[in-house]
């Protein structure tokens, strides 16, 4: 029986399955001989798999077309055969349609430490085209290999998908046009640092923008978060990895000091926590720009004032907060400037003035 099978193939087809079958036995030297040497590994990676995807779809298809087409007409085991052999090409198919096209029309960035192909407006919707394409295409030679041939029986069948995505757009069609017009924005893209809210300030790398999700990394807690992209629309945005000049991100500190401390006391502090951040060389804050120190608000028993730094090591933003931060309480503690807020309290009818909160950072 095994005999009888292979002599539907001729002798050219027989070839091209075993040349095939060679070239991913030796695919990895092949390619490693052939490629620059100044190639990364992830790219490599990538053109691997490519090569074999290929291989294998060029072998399917042979034993597709002279081994299962002659006999789908006769059994229901062949004709099961043959419909998941199609899936599986159309499967295939997409997802070597979708590295093409996001190789031809992604964006090269740096997500999460490495080098990767991000997706843009044009790759999701190119994606999207091919997809429904290669759908239409594998939904139809499925009807025609379970027999159904008359035009009203593959009309209806193609009909009732047709119905059931129209009941069931409520629950896709949102996230996928949130999806695109995020990425046609290009205000959120992969690799970037945002901050979103209302509810829960949560601030997280862009790890994937896919169809119908985002995913984020917290940077806080370190794990992933799943925002629907129609979600994520209507929540307000900080990109804080796209700055609004050269010097990077403006961050801001503010320390709640009694008018006993004076205003030289406050500035001394801060340019002589600067000047030790610098000198340790580990901190990532742009030291060619000064920090700034304003009084940005007065109340009855405090003065606000606030501290102004660039940075541009958005991943370690905040460790560099803490570390800015904690070397402020620490100068202050060795220069004797208190910074806890005073805060009133009524004893025995008396107004006393006592000290309570600790500096805190803004935003």
């Amino acid at each position: 029986m095994t005999l009888a099978w292979l002599q539907n193939f001729s002798v050219a087809e027989s070839l091209l399955i075993a040349a095939n079958l060679v070239l991913i036995a030796f695919s990895r030297p092949l390619l490693r001989a052939l490629s620059r040497s100044t190639t990364s590994d992830e790219a490599f990676v990538g053109k691997l798999h490519f090569f074999r995807s290929a291989n294998v779809l060029v072998v399917l298809l042979v034993v597709f077309a002279n081994a299962v087409l002659p006999v789908v007409s006769h059994s229901w085991m062949a004709r099961l055969l043959g419909a998941v052999l199609v899936a599986f090409l159309g499967y295939l198919s997409a997802h070597v349609a979708n590295y093409l096209i996001k190789r031809r029309f992604g964006r090269l960035r740096e997500v999460d430490g490495s080098q990767t192909w991000t997706e843009t407006y044009n790759v999701r919707v190119l994606s999207l085209l091919s997809s429904v394409l290669l759908f239409v295409m594998v939904l139809i030679a499925e009807v025609r290999i379970f027999g159904f041939d008359s035009l009203l029986e593959a009309g209806g069948v193609i009909g009732f998908v047709g119905v059931m995505l129209a009941l069931t757009q409520g629950a896709w069609a949102p996230d996928i046009i949130g999806g695109l017009v995020i990425l046609n924005s290009r205000l959120v893209e992969e690799g970037d640092v945002i901050e979103i809210s209302p509810g829960e300030r949560i601030i997280g790398t862009v790890y994937k923008t896919k169809i119908f999700h985002t995913e984020l990394l917290n940077l806080v807690n370190n794990h992933r978060i799943m925002v629907g992209n129609a979600a994520l629309r209507g929540m307000t945005i900080h990109n804080l990895s796209k700055f609004a000049s050269a010097r990077g991100l403006r961050e801001a500190i503010v320390l709640k000091v009694g008018y006993d401390t004076t205003e030289g006391a406050i500035r001394e502090l801060v340019h002589a926590v600067f000047e030790r951040l610098a000198g340790d060389g580990d901190c990532a804050v742009e030291h060619k720009y000064p920090p700034e120190v304003c009084a940005t608000d007065a109340g009855d028993y405090a003065v606000a004032w606030t501290v102004f730094y660039y940075t541009k090591d958005i991943r370690h933003l905040l460790p560099t907060r803490q570390r800015v931060l904690a070397a402020i309480i620490e100068e202050a503690r060795m220069r004797g400037v208190d910074l806890s807020t005073p805060s009133l309290h009524v004893v025995h009818g008396r107004q006393l003035a006592t000290r309570a909160e600790e500096p805190r950072i803004a935003g």
